[in-house]
């Protein structure tokens, strides 16, 4: 079944609601499932044409909420049923044998079916990668990682433990959350809200950003907020950094209250990128 043909196809069946018929949404969700696993198809894309650069697939996530609509609770406990797990049976896991080039150390992690991990692709124990999600080659997912369903990560990007990509499901035709190339993202962050952070940029341990967070940067003496209908875009090579921002009014300024904020601090430059490639020592 050719792209064009399996979109047709899912937009069809998901007009058709509860009414679509069973078999006709099981063998597409299989078809698309397969699509996403290989990286043939995408929840987004990338677009010059589009003022963050990107696109959404909005078939595609009709197809993914079409595949928990019409699956049925099965048993998929692991060791012969000693670690019990029910999870819905158009949602298996992925398989990945040594010819994919991908490690997933072995610790409780678990990559659904319906996600593509790129060559070089580092797995640490434990972490989570959603169906959907795509996972560019030699992309680091540090432990207690999550990337959720069809967040887009792009090539050498480090999630460091415990960062939190969130997916953007629904509404369909948001953008889920773009981690570009060469992005490192810092312990116990977390990117939501279909924010999009451009390539080679620096979010320090402890940065939450989301789709509404105003993000002050410092060396262009700018306040970044999303434009209306498009998400917020973290800059190319932005320096970013737990900050606060005081209270401008009510109680709140009264009793001194500060609000957390991401601040830009700098943009990378040779020494930043020194530190970061301290990583590829594991490797």
């Amino acid at each position: 079944m050719t792209t064009a043909v399996l979109a047709e196809t899912i937009a069809r069946l998901a007009e058709q609601g509860s009414d679509a018929p069973r078999d006709g949404v099981r063998e597409a969700f299989a078809a698309l499932r397969s699509a996403l696993s290989a990286g043939s198809v995408r929840a987004a894309e990338p677009d010059d044409a589009s003022p963050s650069g990107w696109k959404v697939n909005a078939w595609v996530k009709q197809g993914i909420l079409l595949g928990f609509r019409f699956g049925v609770n099965a048993d998929v406990s692991a060791d012969h049923g000693r670690w019990p797990f029910v999870d819905k049976d158009t949602l298996p896991l992925k398989r990945i044998d040594v010819g994919a080039g991908v490690r997933i150390v072995p610790g409780g992690s678990t990559v659904r079916d319906g996600a593509f991990l790129g060559r070089g692709v580092i797995c640490m124990p434990p972490m989570y990668i959603n169906i959907g999600a795509y996972v560019g080659d030699e992309t680091l997912v540090d432990s207690h990682a999550l990337v959720g369903s069809c967040a887009q990560i792009g090539r050498r990007v480090h999630l460091s433990a415990a960062a939190q990509i969130g997916g953007v499901l629904e509404p369909v035709g948001a953008l889920p959350v773009i981690v570009e190339d060469d992005v490192l993202v810092g312990g116990n962050c977390g990117v939501y809200e279909g924010t999009v952070v451009k390539r080679r940029a620096v979010l320090a341990a402890g940065v939450i950003v989301t789709g509404s967070t105003p993000i002050y940067d410092i060396p262009h003496q700018r306040v970044i907020e999303p434009s209306p209908g498009e998400p917020l875009v973290v800059p190319e090579g932005a320096v970013v950094v737990p900050g606060t921002r005081p209270i401008a009014s009510g109680p709140g300024r009264e009793w001194g209250l500060s609000l957390a904020t991401p601040v830009i601090v700098k943009y990378r430059d040779e020494r930043t990128s020194a530190r970061t490639a301290l990583e590829q020592w594991i490797r």
